[in-house]
Parts: structure tokens; C-alpha cells; sequence
């Protein structure tokens, strides 16, 4: 078993919680002395020391022994501890976690563990501390947040498949709800007709009574069993997706400590706040953008926050405040640093700049221009090199994070009031409880920390919105939008007439109304972030999977409430809106693709019908009457070049264009796009809405 071959298996993971949740309650104990602090910590404590005893781990239950003795004295006292044992606490919990980290080694030999426990002026030889002290520690990056596994995805594939799955589940119970309908009418029509036998009648009307009866069980029995599988899969796969993500108050404990640390150097009290804890992302962008911020927080201390001396000399409070905040605004995610301090030194970045020659002579720059120059690497204003501050290569790994998650990192500076450095990204997975809504058809997800209230619309005030575009709230007049005009180019420019509800949200410090038809409950989701092909209206901010496997548009609050407020004449629907005569067929084996393909045809008005294969769609094409196919080019079985080839040679099709929408890049692949008839070739990579719209408006009839 694989508790035989690792029996310290299970006391690796609850040791390191242990240590991460001791290193969080040191620190706060540091900031908000308190009895039941305390007796947390000693808890902590005490159950660690129990549960290396049990695995035979005395070094680590000797350091926590001690963390014990040093806590002891204090328990049920509210005075604040001492510097030095706070610093002494830290100390043994860094020891504590180098052993854990010790025990992770899958090569490493188990440290070896004294007979006697250890005498504390003689810590363990084999984890000694590093040369320069706790601030040296923090040179590299904090420990990455759990990352996802590649068997999580493999997991998560196979719910989204099996969720896929179910659909023809759904459609069977629909036949099978109109074939008991059926048998239904058919027994009607035998109890009421004359032309056969009294006794042949009554035999078929048992027979097609049991018929019906049994019927109508099979159904409730296969209702009951789609929907309790319906149930049980979306339950695992949320929790098999929040497994994806982690919490961004995991990377706070690392920014807290590395204040902590950066303060004792500089001798200076600084206090740490943090907001958007609970902000849930993927764990690669957080540990990135940790590691960057572990500079900026430091940085913060070290050339923000002032003396005890001269801050009360500034009329400030003796203890300066460095703030984290973690926000999510759309598809993007925000991570600002602020503190109460100084704010940068112009006068010495310009000296700094000149010397360098990075200011034309005889130029007076702007003050912002000087802070920017800050992001271009290399330059402190620190007078000397220390262990936490004077190299400039702070900001340079802030931008260099930026750069590599294709954010943007920018300093506003307050003299003599602060600073804040802000960090801004695109988000890969989000985690967030949304609303689900329906506008003319199409079901949309609203964020729901965005969502203030929802009203329900009579006719009449439904029809004063959407004349007026206004609807009262609370006293005030606040910008009506329908959803349905957003998301759908009506033919008649009157999408959304129905709207019943009316949405409100906020962001950006304002208010708006969102029209929709209904309501269609609420939802716990994964946002991603939309693939190339996806529409480029900015309400849109991300998509998620439905229940059925198939993506589903998640609004941007800011995108509507900017959309809500514009100018109908200069933000409204496009002044030409298209009316095809004539359907266009999807063929892709890629779910979203095909999905997010209808999307934007539908949005330009367009009727479609999708294919998962080549094969599949030569048959639908045969169907119906089309006016355009568009397909991709690698598909398991017929190709997508195979596929035009085929609709070239074949009469019934031979009229009808096709575009191809493919990966494939090469000028090899366009020619031979071109020699098997396609129309057009639109390459994924370089995708572009209106270039494939163009196409379609000049190839459809």
C-alpha cells in the first residue's frame, strides 16, 4: 500500500499546512497581540509536535517544543510580545519548514534525527540558515501555489466529455415522451372507432393501455436518471475545477513576511493590509506575479515608508501602512501595492536620469515621466546597497512579470503621500458565482458580484425603457440597456422588445439597467479566457462550460455599463445590418469552435447548422438548401481539404462556396486550399471578425 512504502505521506501535507498556518498567526500576532492568538498558535504547535513524534521526526518535534516554551509565558495575555521573540518564533518556524522541505526530497536520505532533543543554541546542522539572513531567503520566489495536474485535466476532459454526452440522453427522453403521447392518441382513436370487431377493439385498447403505462414509467425512471446524473456531474466537475484554482490569499502570507522581514531591517513599523482574498485565479499566474511582488512590497518599505522619526515629523502616524489588494475587473485581474510613505524622489530620479543620460539636456520632463523611468530597470534612489534595497532590479522584475503574462505595470505617485504600483494581467481561469440570463434566445452569464438587483418589467415601463433608454432605481435615473441589441443584430433593429427584466449592476462606480427576458437561476463557474475565435464586442469578457459541454458567453460588467452609457448613435448597433437568404453550415470536430463559430454568425445575423466531421457534413449539406460552408481543415477521418473537394465534384453542392478556417499557416496550405476550390482561407492565428464577415457578405447570396 502506499502508506507501507511512504509512511510519511500524510504528515508531509499536515505539516506543511501547519507551517504555512504558524507563519500566518506569527505574523499577525506581530501586528494584533491577543490571548486567543496565542493559545491558536500553541495549538498549531502542539499538534505538530504530537504528529512528528508519531513519525519519529524529533528535530521537527524539538523546534516545535521550543516554539512552545516561547509562547507559554504569554498565554492569556494581551500585551504585546517582544521584538525579539517574535523574531525567535519566525526563526523556528523557518527551521521547521526547511525539515519539512528536507522530507519532500523523493532522492534525499531522511534527515538524521538525534537521539536527545536538540539543545536550542544547536539547531540541527543538516538546514543550516542561509548566509544572508531572512532577507537573503526572500531573493528568490516564494513556494508556488498548487499547481494543476495534468491527471486534473485528464479528470476534468472526461466530465466535460460525459457531460456531452448526456444530450442525446435528453433528446431520447423527448422521443420517448412523444412516442407515449402517440400511443396515447392511437388508444383514443381505437376506443372511438367503428370499423373493427367490439372484441379486437377491447384487446387493443389493453394492449396499447399497457403499452402506454409502461411507456410512461420507462420515461420518469430514464427523467429521474438523467437528471440525478446531470446533478452528480456538474457537482464533481465544480469541485474538480476549483481544484484549478487557488484562493489569492495564498501568496499573502509570503508578502507579509517579506514586509515583516524588509521593516526589521530598516528598523521602521509598518503595518500590512490586504483586500481581495478570497479572489479565486490560476495558480500560475499567482505564483508569477507573487515573485514580483514580493520586490514591489519590499520596495514599499524600504524606499516608501519613512522613519518613525520623520514620518512624525510629517504629521503621520509613527507606524506606516503597506496595502495589498487583489480585484478582478472583467478579464482582468488587478494586483496594486500602496503605502502611506514618501512617494518617490523626483529630484534624485532626475539626477539619476540625467547621469545616465536618459533625459535629453536641456528638457524638463514631467513629473509622471520621471516615475515611469523607474520601470525601465536599473535605477535606485537608495543611497547604499543593502541586503533588501540600492540594486534597481525591484520594478525591472515587476515589468518583466508584466511583460510575460501580457499585462501592463504602471506607478502612481502622490508626494509626500504614498505610492501605488499596479500590476495588471489577463485572467486564464476565473472562479465566480454568476447569473445566469436569456436575451432573444441566447443565455448569457452576468458576474454576480456586479449584480445589485433585479426588477421585474411591466409592459408598459418595458416600453418607456426601450424608448427612452432610461429606467428609474432608487430615486435616480440610470442608462437602460437591452441585452439582446448587444449581443444580436436584429433584423428589424428591435432586439429585445420583450425585455421583462431589468438587471442592475455596477462597476466602475456607476449604474446601469440590463433589459433580458428571463432569469434563469444562479451558477458557481469557471471563466476562461475566449479563444481567437470569439466575438469581439467588449461586453463580452470571458466564457464558460454549460452543463452539456458547450461554452457560454460570461458578460463584462464594465463593457456593459460602458456600452450602456454611449451614445446610442455612436455605440449602437452597426449601421448596416445583413439579412441572409440562405443558412451557413459549421463544419469543426472541435466542440468550442464550432460553438463560438455560430456565435459570431448568429450575432451578424446569420442562420447555422453545425457538422462535428467532414462526413457528417456532406450529409446535412444535402439537407438543406446553404448558402456558404465553413470548415476546418484537420478533422479525424475526411480533412477539410477532402471535404471542398468533394462539395466541388459534387453537382448538388458544387455552387455553393467554402471557406476554410484552419491553424495552418503555410503558403503551401493556402495553395492548396485554393486548388481544392475554397473561396477563401482565414488562418486562426491571424483571425480577424470582420475580415471573415467581409468574406461571407461577398461570397453568400
Amino acid at each position: 500500500m502506499a502508506e507501507a512504502r511512504d509512511p510519511l505521506r500524510y504528515f508531509r501535507i499536515e505539516a506543511r499546512e501547519l507551517v504555512d498556518q504558524i507563519s500566518a498567526a506569527v505574523l499577525d500576532l506581530d501586528q494584533q497581540p491577543g490571548p486567543d492568538l496565542v493559545a491558536r498558535l500553541l495549538r498549531f504547535a502542539h499538534t505538530l509536535k504530537g504528529a512528528a513524534r508519531v513519525v519519529k521526526q524529533s528535530a521537527i518535534a524539538d523546534r516545535a517544543h521550543e516554539f512552545e516554551e516561547v509562547l507559554v509565558p504569554h498565554r492569556g495575555d494581551a500585551t504585546p510580545i517582544a521584538a525579539d521573540e517574535v523574531r525567535e518564533l519566525l526563526r523556528l518556524n523557518d527551521e521547521i519548514a526547511r525539515y519539512v522541505a528536507e522530507l519532500e526530497q523523493p532522492q534525499a536520505p531522511v534527515p538524521a534525527q538525534p537521539s536527545e532533543p536538540a539543545h536550542p543554541a544547536a539547531p540541527a546542522q543538516a538546514a543550516p540558515p542561509a548566509a544572508g539572513g531572512p532577507a537573503d531567503k526572500h531573493e528568490d520566489d516564494a513556494p508556488a501555489p498548487r499547481a494543476v495536474t495534468a491527471d486534473l485535466d485528464e479528470l476534468l476532459d472526461a466530465i466535460g466529455e460525459a457531460n456531452a454526452r448526456i444530450a442525446p440522453l435528453r433528446d431520447g427522453r423527448d422521443n420517448l415522451a412523444r412516442l407515449h403521447r402517440g400511443v396515447e392518441a392511437l388508444g383514443e382513436r381505437l376506443r372511438t372507432g367503428r370499423q373493427i370487431a367490439e372484441a379486437e377493439s377491447a384487446d387493443a385498447r389493453a394492449a396499447v393501455q399497457r403499452l402506454a403505462s409502461e411507456l410512461g414509467a420507462l420515461g420518469r425512471r430514464w427523467t429521474d436518471a438523467v437528471d440525478q446524473v446531470e446533478r452528480e456531474l456538474d457537482e464533481v466537475r465544480g469541485r474538480a475545477e476549483g481544484l484549478r484554482l487557488v484562493a489569492a490569499g495564498t501568496i499573502f502570507t509570503a508578502l507579509h513576511r517579506a514586509v515583516h522581514d524588509a521593516a526589521e531591517a530598516e528598523g521602521k513599523r509598518v503595518r500590512f493590509v490586504v483586500h481581495g482574498a478570497e479572489t479565486r485565479m490560476g495558480p500560475h499566474l499567482l505564483n508569477q506575479v507573487n515573485g514580483a511582488f514580493l520586490h514591489v512590497v519590499r520596495n514599499a518599505v524600504v524606499h516608501g515608508i519613512e522613519s518613525e522619526q520623520g514620518r512624525q515629523a510629517a504629521g503621520k502616524p509613527a507606524e506606516g501602512t503597506v496595502t495589498v489588494e487583489v480585484q478582478r475587473r472583467g478579464r482582468w485581474a488587478h494586483f496594486r501595492c500602496t503605502d502611506d510613505g514618501r512617494g518617490f524622489d523626483l529630484t534624485a530620479l532626475r539626477r539619476i536620469a540625467e547621469a545616465r543620460g536618459l533625459l535629453p539636456a536641456g528638457v524638463e520632463p514631467e513629473p509622471q515621466e520621471l516615475v515611469d523611468l523607474v520601470l525601465h530597470g536599473g535605477i535606485s534612489t537608495s543611497d547604499t546597497v543593502t541586503e533588501v534595497a540600492g540594486r534597481g532590479i525591484g520594478m525591472d522584475v515587476a515589468r518583466d512579470v508584466a511583460a510575460q503574462l501580457n499585462g501592463t505595470v504602471s506607478i502612481v505617485n502622490r508626494p509626500g503621500a504614498g505610492a501605488t504600483v499596479e500590476i495588471v494581467v489577463p485572467l486564464t481561469l476565473l472562479s465566480m458565482n454568476g447569473l445566469i440570463v436569456e436575451a432573444s434566445g441566447t443565455v448569457a452569464t452576468m458576474p454576480m458580484d456586479a449584480v445589485r438587483r433585479c426588477v421585474r418589467l411591466p409592459r408598459d415601463e418595458a416600453a418607456t425603457a426601450l424608448a427612452s433608454g432610461r429606467i428609474a432605481h432608487e430615486g435616480q435615473v440610470v442608462p437602460f440597456l437591452p441585452l439582446a441589441r448587444t449581443l444580436t443584430y436584429a433584423r428589424d433593429n428591435q432586439a429585445g422588445s420583450g425585455a421583462s427584466v431589468a438587471v442592475v449592476l455596477s462597476a466602475d462606480e456607476q449604474t446601469v439597467a440590463v433589459g433580458v427576458d428571463r432569469l434563469a437561476g444562479t451558477t458557481t463557474l469557471v471563466a476562461r479566457p475566449l479563444p481567437d475565435l470569439a466575438p469581439a464586442t467588449p461586453v463580452i469578457g470571458s466564457v464558460c462550460i454549460d452543463l452539456d459541454g458547450n461554452p457560454r458567453l460570461v458578460l463584462d460588467p464594465h463593457g456593459l455599463v460602458a456600452a450602456a452609457r454611449a451614445d446610442p448613435e455612436s455605440g449602437g448597433l452597426p449601421p448596416e445590418v445583413f439579412a441572409p437568404q440562405r443558412p451557413i453550415l459549421v463544419v469543426d470536430d472541435s466542440l468550442t469552435t464550432r460553438m463560438l463559430e455560430r456565435s459570431i454568425l448568429e450575432s451578424a445575423g446569420y442562420e447555422v447548422d453545425l457538422a462535428a466531421s467532414a462526413e457528417e457534413g456532406l450529409d446535412v449539406a444535402h439537407a438543406r438548401d446553404y448558402g456558404l460552408f465553413l470548415t476546418d481543415i484537420d478533422m479525424p477521418g475526411m480533412n477539410g481539404f477532402e471535404f471542398v473537394e468533394r462539395t466541388r465534384a459534387d453537382p448538388e453542392l458544387a455552387a455553393v462556396p467554402a471557406i476554410l478556417v484552419s491553424s495552418r499557416s503555410s503558403a503551401e496550405d493556402r495553395r492548396r486550399g485554393e486548388e481544392a476550390g475554397a473561396a477563401a482561407y482565414v488562418v486562426k492565428g491571424e483571425f480577424n471578425q470582420e475580415e471573415l464577415l467581409a468574406h461571407i457578405r461577398r461570397l453568400i447570396l
